[in-house]
């Protein structure tokens, strides 16, 4: 993992095996159950999931902070909007 991904985070989703939309239906529920300010790490498995993932963070204000691809596994570690 890169060193963006490696900091520390609070949730982790595994949302690997999954198609669209469930990564981003998994990723919206888990963020209202965190506080401003809290990190969440997803891991996909979904190549769309690249483009939904920072669609999202643009609609709802949530900062993706990093995105990394390790062999077909994609991690995405966002912030969730003050």
């Amino acid at each position: 993992m890169s060193a963006a991904i490696q900091t520390q985070y609070d949730i982790f989703l595994d949302s690997k095996n999954l198609l669209c939309p469930m990564p981003i239906i998994k990723l919206s529920q888990a963020i209202k159950k965190i506080d401003a300010g809290q990190t969440i790490l997803t891991e996909t498995t979904d190549p769309g999931s690249q483009y939904d993932i920072a669609a999202w963070s643009r609609q709802t204000g949530n900062e993706l902070l990093a995105t990394e691809q390790d062999g077909k596994v994609f991690r995405f570690l966002i912030r969730k909007k003050a």
